[in-house]
């Protein structure tokens, strides 16, 4: 799985750069942090009617353009797919009611 993550990851990094006629990726990379955002609002809503629905490969296509703009995000951002994951390893084992707990402080 990570293997698709890092090579998407390598595609989002070049198309950042790149004329925003180019690509879908490049334009909303053109028009900045907001838009980006507002895809992932999009995406989030989209996966919770799709869920609500109960049709798998809705929800499954849905996840996916979810995961799509958040890596788009990420890359945005400057942050590494490996850094959610490594942070995903941290809390596993550790309770969900422990880890919230842990961010008050």
């Amino acid at each position: 799985m990570s293997d698709v993550i890092q090579q998407l990851t390598a595609i989002l990094k070049e198309r950042k750069n790149a004329d925003p006629d180019s690509s879908y990726v490049a334009n909303l990379y053109h028009k900045g942090l907001d838009s980006i955002l507002k895809k992932v609002g999009e995406e989030s809503t989209e996966v919770i009617i799709a869920a609500k629905g109960g049709n798998k490969q809705e929800i499954i296509y849905e996840t996916a353009d979810l995961w799509f703009h958040s890596l788009v995000m990420l890359v945005e951002q400057d942050i590494e797919p490996s850094e959610i994951l490594a942070e995903l390893e941290r809390r596993f084992g550790i309770s969900g009611i422990e880890e919230k707990a842990s961010r008050k402080k």
